[in-house]
């Protein structure tokens, strides 16, 4: 049985726990299917066909062929000619790899087949571990290594899973605060707000500029609509779309969830 909280954090009954939060817990199993997830997930990528291929260059394979390359000494390579000094040419290689302006040997190429199968059973298995190891205390501490004394005090007084009921009411930011106060961990989501980075690299030109901790996620009913609440470190979720990215982001399990008593109620039919 776990207890059941309402809007100002007061216990007001019990219910029973759904098997999902007792199953064994496979880390190999998550790991193997987040990495598929994300490669499933990957965007394409290849550079031009014709890259390094477009000079104006070429080879003659016959003796005496005027501008040819052929019997000089040298390889019988395309290439350009750079200058022409009387009768004789200064030739510079050209589309072959290695040379200068050259095409790559084996580029990457956008037909390139990313997709990653795996199997129903294990993605199954994957879900219900990630949901299990959110209720054990020693995966939340190896994931929140830094950040748990932030969420130690709520989870002495309110034990894990959380359990909210009638959250899928909230919807504005404010009534999200206030419920973060009567749960002890606003200080948590100042922790994360005050540890954003901005990242390194060519990756602030493409749309992930700031580095920040994923947080907190609140998993809603089925049928609710979720609110368009914008909180660092807060993500929210219906329980029947949830999937590994969402509960192990990174792979690492032991993600701090609260739940909906809804969403408990609905969990019990789903992933099993």
């Amino acid at each position: 049985m776990i207890p059941v909280y309402d809007k100002e954090g007061n216990k007001i009954k019990e219910i029973e726990l759904p098997e999902h939060f007792k199953y064994e817990i496979r880390e190999d199993i998550v790991y193997k299917v987040f990495r598929a997830y994300m490669l499933s997930h990957r965007v394409p990528y290849g550079s031009y066909k014709y890259a390094g291929m477009e000079a104006s260059a070429w080879t003659s394979k016959r003796r005496y062929t005027y501008r040819s390359s052929y019997k000089r000494g040298i390889s019988r390579v395309p290439r350009s000619i750079f200058a022409k000094i009387a009768g004789n040419f200064i030739w510079i290689a050209r589309v072959i790899p290695g040379s200068v302006k050259g095409r790559r040997a084996h580029p990457p190429k956008p037909e390139k087949n990313w997709y990653k199968k795996i199997n129903k059973k294990e993605k199954r298995l994957a879900i219900l571990s990630a949901i299990s190891a959110s209720s054990n205390l020693d995966y939340i501490k190896n994931r929140y290594i830094k950040s748990f004394i932030y969420l130690n005090e709520s989870i002495n007084t309110f034990g894990l899973p959380i359990v909210i009921s009638n959250l899928e009411e909230l919807k504005k930011a404010k009534e999200y605060r206030d419920l973060f106060n009567k749960l002890k961990i606003i200080n948590f989501i100042e922790y994360i707000k005050e540890n954003k980075k901005q990242r390194a690299g060519k990756g602030k030109m493409r749309n992930r500029r700031i580095k920040k901790y994923r947080g907190i996620l609140f998993v809603l009913s089925s049928d609710s609509q979720l609110p368009k609440v914008s909180i660092d470190g807060v993500e929210f979720s219906k329980v029947d779309q949830l999937n590994i990215e969402k509960l192990a982001p990174g792979g690492k399990l032991g993600r701090f969830i609260i739940w909906s008593e809804k969403a408990i109620e609905d969990l019990r039919n789903l992933y099993i």
